[in-house]
């Protein structure tokens, strides 16, 4: 056997051991690499004689491609495990401002890089700096039996909590690769309610637009109706509905888009498309909708 057919039958067992072990760790089947084990085995399957030197260099960077991918994925998996193992809550003002999933200039030309390291490193850190402050003053005030100042500090709880809860949601909600629509079970879910993801995402932009003042467009899971809906908030948490899960929130604040496009809203909103995230939405929705309260 040449050395080539040996590499070959490596990389066929390789992959094989890949499929058995996204299996045992209970991977979901919707996850993108899937999707990519899927694809290199259909081109493993499609392997009849021996390869060229062209095509075998085209296989060893799919190789090296997925086998980083594989690494980074389950990196981060540990990751998170070790954050829910270790630490099961967060202490009242130990709130931290996450980090980016990209660069800040990774959204261009739809977001400039000028806008997205202000919104994150000033905005959203004073909304993290602002929740630490009122779960710390809200917690003196137990600790000292005086509650003369609970309103405000409930307030500003709402406010600042809401805040950095919906940015974490919104960096997430965004990808340099997204644009396009939804697939699979999220978009099935809302051609049944919305009547078609067009209809969806007239309805969603027409909201963003019409937020009075500064606020969000947020889709959401209401466990209590079992479908989705889309609901404005103004400022951070007012005019929305309780008992329900954000899926999807665009921030229509002047600070998230009004260094590039002054007042002008709408073209803010239409380029906006082009970089959400739908593989986020749709793994947040498939979680959502595990919950489900009897409908009323």
């Amino acid at each position: 056997m040449s050395k080539m057919e040996d590499y070959i039958k490596d990389v066929t067992k390789w992959n094989k051991e890949l499929r058995d072990f996204l299996d045992s760790e209970d991977v979901e089947q919707n996850n993108e690499l899937w999707q990519r084990l899927d694809h290199f085995t259909e081109i493993m399957d499609g392997i009849n004689g021996p390869l060229d030197i062209e095509a075998l260099e085209k296989l060893q960077k799919q190789v090296d491609s997925l086998h980083s991918e594989m690494e980074n994925y389950f990196s981060n998996r540990q990751q998170l495990g070790n954050i829910y193992m270790n630490e099961s809550y967060i202490s009242a003002g130990k709130h931290i401002l996450p980090p980016l999933p990209y660069d800040y200039s990774a959204l261009e030309p739809h977001i400039s890089g000028e806008i997205m390291r202000l919104h994150h490193d000033k905005h959203h850190q004073s909304y993290v700096d602002g929740l630490n402050k009122a779960e710390l003053m809200l917690q003196n005030a137990r600790n000292n039996n005086d509650y003369s100042l609970v309103k405000h500090w409930s307030r500003e709880l709402a406010f600042h909590g809401s805040g950095h809860y919906l940015h974490t949601i919104f960096w997430n909600n965004m990808s340099p690769e997204g644009g396009g629509k939804p697939s699979g079970a999220l978009l099935k879910e809302m051609n049944k309610y919305f009547g078609s993801f067009e209809k969806f995402k007239s309805h969603f932009t027409e909201a963003a637009k019409q937020v009075e003042g500064v606020g969000w467009a947020i889709l959401v899971w209401s466990p209590r109706a079992r479908r989705l809906e889309i609901l404005q908030s103004e400022r951070h948490m007012l005019l929305t509905q309780w008992d329900t899960i954000p899926l999807l929130a665009l921030d229509v604040w002047e600070h998230a888009y009004y260094l590039q496009y002054k007042n002008n809203r709408g073209d803010y909103i239409k380029n906006w498309w082009n970089v959400v995230n739908w593989k986020d939405v749709e793994n947040r929705y498939l979680k959502a909708s595990e919950l489900k309260w009897k409908p009323f």
